[in-house]
């Protein structure tokens, strides 16, 4: 499970790697560390620091070695990855079409983001092209919005190129 949390320790020397230090004793694997020394609190200093961590049991233990070390621990939480692709869609269509395929599409795939670009109408041929980022919480929907699009589009007449 990756994890970040948000720490401040006093400011004084080696107080930054006696924090970190108990990530590796939980068999913790530091990802990035931020360091920033303006944002003071009490005359502590904030640590914004990800790490990947494989028994969530050995939480417990490390907030338990921080605070004995008075670290104080601001916020701490699961991370999660998200899966990118990028779609253009060349076609007759009207904005409202893409709109509602993307509304169908959430009724069954869980979309973290997405982002619609379009073009306007060729004037000869009424031709729009739409260029659609879609941010998903796992590769299963990845894979299912891969699928529902290009049926989708298949059955529209519309050209569909993914991953841009």
């Amino acid at each position: 499970m990756m994890v970040n949390a948000q720490l401040y320790v006093k400011d004084l020397p080696g107080r930054l790697v006696e924090s970190l230090e108990p990530i590796s004793l939980v068999n913790g694997n530091i990802v990035g560390v931020v360091h920033d020394r303006e944002q003071i609190v009490n005359q502590r200093i904030c640590i914004d620091v990800t790490f990947e961590i494989r028994d969530t049991s050995e939480l417990d233990r490390l907030k338990a070695i921080w605070k004995s070390k008075d670290v104080q621990i601001a916020k701490i939480g699961s991370v999660y990855k998200t899966h990118t692709m990028e779609y253009m869609l060349v076609g007759k269509f009207k904005a409202s079409f893409i709109e509602s395929l993307l509304d169908e599409a959430a009724k069954t795939i869980t979309l973290e983001s997405v982002d619609v670009n379009y073009s306007s109408k060729d004037a000869s041929s009424a031709t729009r092209t739409a260029m659609i980022t879609a941010e998903l919480i796992s590769e299963g929907d990845l894979k299912k919005f891969d699928a529902f699009f290009a049926d989708a589009c298949k059955k529209s007449n519309i050209v569909y190129i993914r991953g841009l």
